[in-house]
């Protein structure tokens, strides 16, 4: 089925910094697998090529991973018009959803949200190819309320929003899974959101990542918080986005900030710098958007005024972002890389 490039540029100053509004990629189509929506895309470019690995929605919520092939920022030659990749066990039998995908030493490591119909748990896909995936099951911790009050309770006072996080005995949503795009110190480091906060993970193999390593990490959680509100427009809580960019000044982090507006949660596109080495040591954050939700395709659809970033692909110096508009349709934005980060360095910590 032919896609095309759907948009006129919009131009939209947010202070100093100046981001166009470049209109829609990806429209749902009547294909049965994307026939309720499409959103959250995967972004990774090799060569001249950008590969666009995307949330599939089907009537009923049921959420696969779509594909495109794009030969230049906005520009889609190959749609395929079946998933690439579908559930196939249990724990991802709802849906695969707000895929992200880095490459790490030669490995395409695509993390996605695996949904059984109740839990929401960060899950991993590895690939050499791009087109052959091996499923690494459920990353993140599957921990109850119950566990993680019983683990966190002697770390200093944490925002009460964690403990109003699925009361009773419901296994905490652990959502927003993104790698970094390299070891760090010889660690695999990754990102994942327990609301409120962003957490932030590093281990040796991914093997040690087991019930001794989570119960060591929840007793000590204050340690691996990596952003956390600061701002108005992300008063009520954020999330991890695009995988970090790696940058001369700081790793370039863009995430998604909530508050709320008078009838609903507000989703805006925010852009942190974190330190090279210690990507938990913040260098400096915007104190307002990068970009909100604005114009008629982020304001309303599936769920009304959302900009959710999940994929990059640079350019020279510019910066593309790609995102879920209104959880409806995938959009994208651009802006100046060097104007992001000089704007960010205007407002250190």
């Amino acid at each position: 089925m032919e896609r095309v490039f759907d948009g006129t540029a919009v131009i939209q100053t947010t202070n100093m910094i100046e981001v166009k509004k470049e209109g829609v990629l990806l429209r749902k189509t009547e294909l049965e697998f994307e026939n309720e929506g499409v959103l959250n895309p995967a972004v990774i470019k090799e060569g001249n090529l950008i590969h666009l690995f995307y949330r599939a929605v089907r009537k009923g919520n049921f959420s696969s991973i779509g594909y495109c092939k794009l030969d230049n920022p906005l520009s889609i030659i190959q749609c395929n018009d079946k998933p690439l990749l579908s559930p196939e066990y249990e724990y991802e039998s709802h849906g695969m959803e707000d895929p992200r995908i880095v490459k790490i030493d030669g490995l395409y490591y695509m993390t996605y949200i695996a949904f059984d119909g109740d839990n929401a748990l960060g899950a991993l896909a590895t690939s050499t190819d791009l087109k052959h995936f091996e499923r690494r099951g459920i990353i993140v911790p599957k921990i109850t309320f119950t566990e993680f009050s019983l683990l966190t309770q002697n770390n200093p006072p944490l925002n009460k929003k964690y403990l109003a996080n699925n009361p009773g005995a419901n296994i905490l949503a652990n959502k927003d899974f993104v790698f970094f795009p390299r070891r760090i110190n010889g660690k695999l480091i990754f990102l994942h959101r327990i609301k409120p906060d962003i957490q932030i993970a590093a281990v040796d193999e991914l093997s040690t990542l087991d019930e001794r390593f989570w119960k060591e990490y929840f007793t000590h959680l204050e340690d691996h918080i990596f952003l956390c509100s600061k701002y108005p427009h992300e008063i009520e809580y954020v999330g991890a986005g695009c995988p970090p960019l790696e940058t001369k000044q700081g790793w370039l982090i863009i995430y998604h900030g909530v508050k709320t507006t008078e009838k609903r949660y507000e989703y805006s596109c925010c852009a942190a710098l974190m330190e090279l080495d210690d990507p938990r040591k913040e260098i400096a954050r915007l104190p307002y958007p990068l970009f909100k939700p604005q114009l008629d395709y982020e304001l309303t659809g599936d769920v009304d005024d959302v900009c959710f970033p999940t994929g990059t692909a640079i350019y020279g110096d510019t910066l593309y972002l790609y995102y879920g508009a209104a959880d409806d349709i995938i959009a994208v934005a651009s802006v100046s890389l060097s104007g992001l980060i000089n704007e960010l360095l205007q407002h250190k910590d």
